[in-house]
């Protein structure tokens, strides 16, 4: 049996696109949700919500390890009441398309009715950011954190580095994943969540990462390791990674109780 010249040219194709998908690594996208409250009232409403509706709605769309952090309130600054949500997507298809699933979520609908359906004048929350970010190369996936300690004590780092420029940013993010930041922060047991570059948000361009820790104090001591190792003054010392951060941002977190890690 003869077989065409076109039939052979998209057997081909499909080969060659199944060989692709087979080894290509998924690198998965994250939004961040920044919940900013006026009241104690908003922030227990958005909390109900998010624990009793959104969430168990994002898992039945196979949205799972959703975290909820609150800022940490030790210092000033921290003392806005703010609550912060992850969510991994494994495509921007998936992002796209939930809020069209969450309108035909019958469930959702009802569990969430008092925080979808807030008046005006009793909104839930002050405000709401939302920052869309694409995983680095060297850390395609989420990775939830493998401590076990008492969650109040536990420190979620969440850090922001912009750049004066995309090509500086760039240049950032190859020290991180080429030059080899990445590596030295699992070596150094940071116990990354992930690493992503954002791609829509308030500050651009920047990056974000977060690593966890059990306690202040080991989270110094970690630091204080990073700082001092061989690898960091090495690679923070050659020309080509000089300058290429022009502000950072810090915030400290904990997880709350039904944060999926």
């Amino acid at each position: 049996m003869k077989i065409s010249t076109s039939a052979l040219f998209l057997t081909l194709l499909l080969t060659i696109f199944c060989q692709f998908n087979s080894t290509a690594q998924v690198r998965e996208f994250y939004q961040i949700k920044i919940y900013t409250f006026e009241t104690e009232a908003q922030e227990q409403a958005t909390d109900a919500y998010l624990e009793n509706a959104f969430i168990p709605a994002l898992n039945r769309q196979r949205i799972e390890k959703v975290g909820v952090f609150k800022n940490r309130k030790d210092t000033e600054a921290d003392s806005i009441h703010k609550t912060y949500v992850l969510i991994p997507y494994i495509s921007l298809f998936q992002y796209q398309r939930l809020e069209t699933q969450l309108a035909k979520d019958d469930l959702y609908q009802e569990a969430g009715k008092d925080y979808i359906d807030a008046p005006f004048d009793a909104p839930p929350y002050q405000r709401v950011e939302s920052i869309l970010l694409k995983a680095f190369e060297d850390m395609p996936m989420l990775k939830p954190t493998t401590l076990d300690g008492p969650r109040e004590d536990r420190i979620y780092e969440l850090r922001s580095y912009e750049s004066a420029t995309e090509k500086i940013y760039a240049n950032k993010m190859d020290m991180f994943n080429a030059g080899g930041e990445i590596s030295l922060f699992e070596s150094l047991d940071f116990n990354a969540v992930f690493y992503g570059e954002v791609i829509a948000g308030s500050k651009m361009p920047n990056l974000m990462y977060m690593t966890t820790h059990q306690n202040q104090t080991e989270r110094d001591l970690n630091w204080k390791k990073f700082v001092d190792s061989e690898g960091w003054k090495g690679m923070s010392s050659l020309p080509k990674y000089q300058n290429n951060v022009s502000h950072i941002d810090i915030y400290f977190l904990y997880p709350t109780a039904y944060s999926s890690y």
